[in-house]
């Protein structure tokens, strides 16, 4: 007999002290790094709702424009606004603002803009024509009208 004995119990565990910070930095990482809204709707949204509806593929390719009345009644009157991208633009500006949304896309991709425009329902047809020729006119001829739901008929 010998005086020493094996050892056959062998141990292998994964130490699993770090995996709290590991989490809580992923967690930090993703809260700091998530945007959770890009734009502060200004007007009034009452989105109608569609008998068809269709899903686009490339959203990347998708500016917003939305036409209704101010929720700051005092500030900017009681008339229906157009705004893009957190500012309240005029018709007259529509030319220049989709020929700086162009300019954001790569060259391949500048003809193939899509403008959606979310309409409240209440408001007149008269300032959608508008925004509607405007868009003619800057050769913007993909447009795309947001609506909720689909109404069963």
């Amino acid at each position: 007999m010998s005086k020493f004995k094996k050892k056959n119990k062998v141990t292998e565990s994964i130490p699993t002290s770090a995996l709290p910070d590991i989490i809580f930095m992923l967690l930090f990482f993703f809260m700091v790094t998530t945007v959770l809204r890009e734009q502060e709707i200004l007007v009034e949204q009452r989105i109608p709702q569609a008998t068809q509806l269709q899903k686009l593929e490339k959203k990347s390719l998708i500016s917003y424009l939305y036409v209704g009345k101010p929720k700051d009644t005092g500030r900017y009157g009681t008339e229906p606004r157009i705004q893009a991208n957190d500012v309240l633009i005029g018709t007259n500006d529509i030319a220049l603002w989709v020929n700086q949304e162009r300019d954001k896309l790569s060259e391949a991709e500048r003809d193939q803009i899509t403008i959606s425009m979310k309409a409240d329902r209440e408001v007149k047809m008269g300032p959608i024509s508008d925004v509607q020729f405007e868009l003619r006119e800057v050769d913007a001829r993909r447009v795309l009208y947001a609506a909720v739901g689909r109404v069963d008929q």
